[in-house]
C-alpha cells in the first residue's frame, strides 16, 4: 500500500474555466476521494466540471472552517492511509488562499505535499505588468485606515525607487475603486502602477502606467472585479 499524499490543486480563477487547468492536476484530482476545501459547493462543480470519475456523493469533502479541525480531519484520514486534496477557491491553495496550516500538518507528519501546476493570480500579473520578476514582494491586504494607508503606499514607492522589487498587493473588490483614488493621490506622477483585474477571465484587463497617465483612464472595469495591484519599475 503506498504512503498517503497531500496534494495541493489550484483551481481556475474564473469558476468554469477548467481549461486552465493542467491535466496533471486534473490527473492527481482524479485520483483522490478525500478532499478538504475552502467551500464545498464551488469545490463540487469544479471536480463535476473535470469530469471526476466518482459520483459526488462517494467523495468525502470537509469544508476548512476557522477553528482549525480540518487539520484534525486530515490527521484522521491519512493515519488511514488516504491521500488528501486541498482546494481553496480560486488558483493555488495555500498562496494567499488558506491551506497552509494542513501543509505545516503534513510536514508535521512526515507526509509527502504535492504542489500541482496551475492558475495563481498574482505570479500571473507579475509575469504580464513588465516589472521585475527578480525581486518582488507580496503584501496581501493593505491598511483599511485611509492614513496608514497613505504611509504604506508611499514606504511601498520608497521601496521601488530604492530597490527596484516589485511591490504586489489585493484589496477586496467593493474597495478597489477607494484604492485606486488613493493611489492616484499619493504616488508620484512619475511611478509605474499595474493593475490586472479579472485573470484568466472574459474581460481580462492587465495595464501598466505612469501614475500620470492613469489619471486619463477609463477605471470603471475595477468595480467589484478582482485586481491585482502592483508598484514597480519598467526595466531596460
Amino acid at each position: 500500500m503506498k504512503p498517503p499524499v497531500l496534494y495541493m490543486i489550484p483551481s481556475p480563477l474564473w469558476e468554469g474555466e477548467v481549461h486552465t487547468i493542467p491535466q496533471m492536476t486534473i490527473a492527481a484530482a482524479h485520483s483522490l476521494r478525500y478532499f478538504i476545501v475552502e467551500k464545498a459547493r464551488t469545490a463540487r462543480r469544479y471536480l463535476k466540471d473535470i469530469s471526476h470519475p466518482l459520483a459526488m456523493q462517494d467523495l468525502e469533502i470537509y469544508e476548512m472552517d476557522r477553528t482549525g479541525t480540518e487539520t484534525e480531519v486530515f490527521r484522521s484520514w491519512v493515519k488511514a492511509g488516504h491521500s488528501v486534496g486541498v482546494i481553496s477557491e480560486a488558483g493555488c491553495p495555500g498562496v494567499a488562499d488558506p491551506g497552509t496550516q494542513i501543509v505545516r500538518k503534513a510536514h508535521e507528519m512526515k507526509i509527502k505535499v504535492v504542489p500541482c501546476p496551475g492558475p495563481n493570480s498574482i505570479i500571473q500579473a507579475l509575469m504580464a505588468s513588465g516589472f521585475s520578476g527578480q525581486q518582488f514582494t507580496f503584501h496581501g491586504y493593505l491598511p483599511n485606515k485611509k492614513e496608514e494607508l497613505t504611509r504604506k503606499l508611499k514606504w511601498l514607492e520608497q521601496l521601488v525607487q530604492k530597490n527596484q522589487g516589485t511591490q504586489i498587493f489585493i484589496e477586496t473588490p467593493y474597495r478597489n475603486q477607494f484604492m485606486f483614488s488613493e493611489l492616484l493621490r499619493c504616488l508620484n506622477h512619475q511611478t509605474f502602477l499595474c493593475v490586472a483585474s479579472q485573470i484568466n477571465g472574459p474581460h481580462e484587463l492587465i495595464n501598466t502606467l505612469r501614475i500620470q497617465e492613469w489619471h486619463k483612464k477609463d477605471t470603471q472595469w475595477l468595480k467589484k472585479n478582482p485586481a491585482i495591484f502592483m508598484i514597480g519599475k519598467m526595466l531596460t
